[in-house]
């Protein structure tokens, strides 16, 4: 396996050597992923987190599973977390990539009412207050969504701040099992959601190796042409598609 890291300062990928350094953050943009070769990813069992989902991430799934099938036309009856990711599956089976993002990024809009993420954009905005603000915010009302998270450091402007959600295995992805619904339905529209309604760019990088995931607010994600993440082949075991390959992104 080999780690492939690509930053605005340097374009040479990075070999397995570098894991032997302990990870601290870079002072620069991450824009890529860690991923096996296409040749080496293998159908293999991954342990399954269990999730006991209180009354407000019931609350919350459910709202959000709705908002998707009102945007997408497409009902189904299923409960809790499955009832989601039914949708969400659904949508990329339906509906090109084009179009997945802009059913989502309608989800979005039902979900939450533009009143008050205008409000949020005009009394919070860019600023290092507002970028550790948005991580920590996250990792308290979205769990319910990505699974576990943490706020982590990175260097901006030459200063630290604590301005990135680092998901330790992203619950979607894993409920998925397709990296075009993750890159589709996920890291695309809410790359845009949250940087046209709130007026900051994030930038998401996951790891489809081990399923977790970076947001880093205040840093614009890379052009689609660059983004290592769109040219990545799906599982073996594809929950989507039944099949490995780049299909699933396109």
């Amino acid at each position: 396996m080999e780690a492939k890291i690509f930053s605005e300062s340097r374009n040479l990928p990075l070999t397995s050597a570098c894991r032997k350094h302990k990870h601290k953050a870079e002072h620069r943009s991450v824009i890529a992923l860690l991923a096996r070769p296409a040749n080496d990813i293998r159908e293999e069992t991954r342990k399954t987190n269990v999730y006991n989902d209180n009354w407000f991430d019931r609350l919350a799934i459910n709202h959000l599973s709705k908002s998707v099938q009102a945007a997408t036309g497409l009902r189904n009856s299923k409960s809790g977390y499955e009832s989601l990711v039914e949708a969400a599956r659904a949508a990329s089976q339906n509906f090109n990539p084009v179009q997945q993002k802009q059913v989502v990024i309608q989800a979005l809009d039902k979900a939450f009412p533009r009143p008050i993420l205008t409000l949020i954009r005009t009394l919070i905005p860019p600023s290092k207050f507002a970028r550790e603000y948005f991580a920590v915010f996250t990792t308290i009302f979205f769990a319910w969504l990505v699974g576990p998270c943490e706020v982590t450091e990175s260097e901006v402007n030459g200063r630290r701040e604590k301005n990135v959600v680092h998901i330790k295995k992203c619950r979607f992805l894993e409920e998925t099992n397709c990296v075009g619904m993750c890159v589709n339905l996920c890291k695309m529209p809410c790359q845009s959601f949250v940087k046209d309604s709130l007026g900051m760019p994030v930038s998401m990088v996951p790891n489809f190796d081990d399923m977790s995931c970076e947001m880093i607010f205040g840093q614009d994600p890379p052009a689609s042409t660059d983004d290592p993440a769109l040219k990545q082949p799906c599982y073996a075991l594809c929950k989507a598609k039944k099949r490995h390959g780049m299909d699933c992104l396109s």
